[in-house]
């Protein structure tokens, strides 16, 4: 019954652009929809830093880079390496297309490895991006201190993401429409849900793997997020050996600003929380 009403409450609200849809329409791929929005995934640190803070001459490291077309827009900046490293090998062959395509061929390469065991050399990079990325890791203690062994001494780490409470939270916006839909219906509705809905697309079986996974006792989990809240980075951030140097938590619309501020209401109001990381 739960999963009837969330399908029928699903109609009356308009989809999301999400880039799984626009490149199954022919529109755009997903390589060169995370291109063009590069600009985005950094405006939240320039309120502090340059792009030539973050990527001028330097070695660069994008976890978390899905197809790589926000990976190819740090190399455009002026970045001497650029890798660009993801779980999903079958982005490989779209991002070093674009690559191509871009000229930035000989500065990009992807890696298909864990966040949490990179196999970079220690000291070996001087900035670490994780766009939308925190919030996916399976293991983000160990991610952390992965970068804070592979960072060179004043290297940063710039992480951004929309925390759990967020209204599309739970990643699941290419199909379910509904915000905060996770707070209202559990997990095991909204699996039910998504799989029905994977039926109307090309792709359905495709993003299903992508999406939902077992756990150790075979139960049927959203297995590519981490459901990681404002609370739970703020124990991450002081258990780090890094230093936070720059913190922010930013509203959903600044008329909101106030009820992102409240406790207990926060984690629902937050659009992005904002954090940058230094090695000393």
């Amino acid at each position: 019954m739960s999963e009837k009403i969330l399908l029928t409450l699903n109609r009356f609200f308009k989809k999301p652009v999400h880039p799984f849809n626009l490149q199954n329409e022919g529109v755009q791929s997903y390589a060169m929809w995370q291109y063009e929005r590069g600009a985005d995934t950094i405006a939240y640190f320039l309120r502090r830093y340059t792009a030539e803070d973050m990527f001028r001459d330097k070695t660069v490291l994008d976890i978390g880079c899905g197809a790589g077309g926000k990976t190819m827009y740090y190399a455009a900046q002026g970045a001497k390496r650029v890798m660009g490293m993801d779980v999903v090998e079958r982005y490989r062959a779209e991002a070093e297309a674009l690559a191509r395509e871009l000229g930035c061929g000989e500065v990009f390469s992807f890696l298909c490895r864990d966040a949490a065991d990179t196999e970079l050399p220690t000291d070996s990079v001087d900035t670490i991006i994780m766009n939308d990325a925190m919030e996916h890791v399976s293991r983000p203690e160990a991610v952390l201190a992965e970068c804070a062994r592979i960072l060179k001494p004043g290297g940063r780490l710039y992480v951004n993401f929309p925390p759990y409470g967020h209204p599309y939270g739970a990643h699941l916006s290419d199909l379910i429409s509904i915000p905060w839909v996770h707070v209202f219906f559990r997990d095991k509705t909204l699996i039910k849900a998504y799989k029905t809905l994977s039926g109307t697309v090309p792709d359905g079986a495709e993003r299903v793997v992508f999406r939902i996974g077992k756990d150790e006792s075979g139960r049927e989990v959203f297995s590519y997020i981490n459901k990681m809240t404002l609370k739970r980075f703020k124990d991450l951030r002081e258990k780090s050996s890094l230093r936070v140097e720059y913190y922010s938590e930013e509203p959903l619309r600044p008329f909101l600003k106030l009820f992102a501020r409240l406790p207990g209401l926060r984690e629902f109001f937050v659009k992005m929380a904002v954090c940058v990381f230094v090695k000393e």
